[in-house]
């Protein structure tokens, strides 16, 4: 994190000790016109209705506003929020009933295919797996997000999923080949019809 938002955070902490909300708002401002569509982005991956996504990362930010004193710095302050923003959009998705079983509750197949085919370049099998991954829950989509499209390291993912990064590789494992399972299952639809 920069010296600038470690200050920033600082000043948020003083102000609101010294009961001097008004003095604290512009360097809220800062943090939401500097992180707000990254959140939102990044919830967006998890709820699917913009509306819903846009209240969830606007509680993300409250709830990261109100536990200041709680950020240690171990991370940045994006990294930070996004975090909460993670466990927001599980909360909002229990809510909504709209929570998929995890891979890690389903029995995995004996049949270990070779996870060389699910990089396969045909336009086909990239539909089916664009498809395949609409389908996964959301905390899966959401790990897949994080570490084949925003190539960010496990030890962060796991931060913000607060989880182990062990464990997360080994999710991963799990759910690409959950995905080529799925791909498979989709591409012998196709061929009976």
């Amino acid at each position: 994190m920069d010296i600038g938002e470690q200050q920033r955070i600082r000043r948020i902490i003083d102000c609101r000790l010294a009961g001097e909300g008004k003095a604290s708002a512009a360097e809220y401002a800062y943090f939401v016109r500097q992180y707000s569509q990254q959140v939102l982005d990044f919830t967006s991956h998890m709820v699917a209705d913009i509306a819903d996504a846009e209240e969830v990362a606007q509680d993300a930010f409250v709830k990261a506003f109100r536990s200041l004193d709680s950020f240690a710095g171990q991370s940045s302050f994006l990294t930070w929020v996004c975090r909460i923003a993670y466990h927001e959009s599980l909360n909002h998705l229990k809510r909504k009933r709209l929570y998929w079983t995890s891979i890690d509750e389903l029995p995995l197949s004996q049949d270990d295919v070779e996870e060389e085919e699910l990089s396969s370049g045909r336009e086909e099998r990239i539909a089916l797996m664009e498809e395949a991954l609409d389908d996964l829950p959301p905390d899966e989509r959401m790990l897949i997000h994080l570490y084949y499209y925003e190539d960010r390291p496990l030890r962060e993912i796991a931060f913000i999923m607060d989880a182990e990064s062990n464990a997360l590789g080994v999710r991963l494992h799990r759910i690409r080949k959950k995905l080529l399972r799925m791909i498979k299952q989709k591409e012998n639809e196709q061929t009976e019809r």
